[in-house]
């Protein structure tokens, strides 16, 4: 098997009972790394900060792909400006990764009129894509307390 020792220097090929003695001498475990090269590679670490570095870079990955879900919050009578400012925060969101649920409150009588809170919806999505491409992952829903969408980056 091919050796590496704890500081990464490269111990060359040697037999496994040569591998466990030196391992031993050392009082540290022996990791097999991979087994698709032949021969296969293994480490002389400690086998707790080993799993605890593989645990750690699955983690950094889980988070690469998913992303987590932030929230844009809109209101009934919100302006142009305001609404400019928070498609540049949603844009952060995007750029890092991130789901963005934007949500349109409506409140007593603002319920009765849908139609004009769903241009607003749509301003503020011509807005946000002229800043950066988007996905629309859930389409505008009508929820209890207002409209809701969830967009991704495009």
């Amino acid at each position: 098997m091919r050796l590496v020792d704890e500081a990464g220097n490269q111990l060359g090929v040697v037999p496994l009972t040569e591998a466990l003695r030196i391992s031993g001498e050392r009082n540290l475990d022996l990791i097999q790394v991979t087994e698709r090269v032949d021969p296969p590679v293994c480490r002389i670490e400690d086998y707790g900060k080993y799993l605890y570095r593989e645990e750690k870079k699955n983690r950094s990955e889980k988070k690469q792909k998913g992303g987590e879900l932030k929230g844009i919050r809109l209101t009934y009578n919100i302006s142009v400006h305001d609404m400019e400012t928070r498609a540049h925060q949603a844009e952060k969101f995007l750029k890092n990764g991130d789901n963005v649920r934007v949500e349109l409150t409506l409140r007593g009588r603002e319920k009765a009129l849908q139609g004009f809170a769903k241009n607003k919806m749509d301003k503020f999505l011509e807005i946000l894509s002229a800043i950066t491409p988007i996905k629309i992952e859930k389409q505008l829903k009508r929820e209890s307390r207002g409209l809701t969408m969830i967009i991704s980056k495009g």
